[in-house]
């Protein structure tokens, strides 16, 4: 394994910007070949899993990346197939869909908050890999990861959640609760991956401490587990002459204009 590159925020913010513009180019190499990308986002609260989806699909097309962030199941949904909710989001050809937790909501805080049955628990361990096999099996690729903080600064990110209003919607009562329960989680995380950590399906694990470190090598990584090509690498398209038909569009003063409030200086 190659050392680690030191990069001060300045390189940092260089080299994301690269990383993103490789994000494109993956884009439309699976929207060409019509191919099917599945990202798990898992991890402690804190851990940075919004950050590093926010930077993911900074620049890519919305029509075919997505985001799922499933809400808390409806009494509907608790009585179907467990995997049915999750699966109505999986991707058609030619998309990418993130996932802000998963299915392993079942593994992690359903467990350990008493959400579900011991039976329900055990159950999910013993169909997951199969569920993901049959995933793979039928041309998706599925990356799964696993975002990774220590106890201190999850406290330190905590701590500074409570003091910013604009961040303090991050908290829910499963997250104040799963504060009290590190060990319980810590438990959980061990068990889960010693049933689904698979050679056909497996966590990657991605320190994340440092929140930017962890955005880079996250995304690098990903990257290198698509085998995605270049496919435009010529000259941009060429813009054609615009119309040029004589027409009177109504006055200025007609229109609802925002108020202007605040103006940029040049300095």
């Amino acid at each position: 394994m190659p050392s680690p590159v030191e990069l001060s925020a300045k390189q940092y913010e260089k080299e994301l910007l690269r990383l993103q513009t490789e994000l494109v180019y993956m884009q439309e190499w699976i929207l060409a070949t019509k191919g099917r990308l599945v990202v798990l986002f898992e991890g402690r609260d804190t851990a940075g899993k919004g950050g590093v989806i926010k930077r993911i699909t900074a620049y890519l097309n919305p029509r075919t990346c997505r985001i799922a962030a499933l809400p808390t199941p409806s009494e509907r949904e608790r009585t179907q197939w467990y995997f049915q909710r999750y699966a109505a989001h999986l991707p058609a050809a030619g998309e990418i869909v993130l996932f802000d937790r998963s299915w392993y909501n079942r593994a992690g805080v359903e467990h350990v908050l008493g959400f579900c049955t011991d039976a329900q628990y055990e159950e999910f361990l013993r169909s997951c890999p199969s569920f993901e096999e049959a995933l793979q099996n039928d041309g998706i690729i599925l990356v799964k990861y696993w975002l990774s903080v220590s106890d201190e600064e999850q406290e330190r990110r905590f701590k500074k959640r409570l003091s910013d209003p604009r961040k303090r919607w991050k908290f829910s009562p499963a997250d104040l609760q799963a504060r009290s329960g590190w060990v319980d989680y810590a438990e959980a995380k061990d068990r889960m991956f010693a049933h689904t950590d698979t050679e056909g399906s497996p966590w990657y694990v991605v320190e994340g401490d440092d929140k930017r470190a962890a955005r880079l090598n996250l995304i690098s990584h990903l990257l290198s587990l698509v085998p995605y090509e270049h496919l435009h690498e010529g000259k941009p398209p060429k813009l054609p002459p615009r119309q040029k038909r004589k027409y009177v569009r109504p006055p200025r003063e007609t229109e609802r204009l925002v108020p202007t409030r605040y103006v940029l200086s040049s300095n």
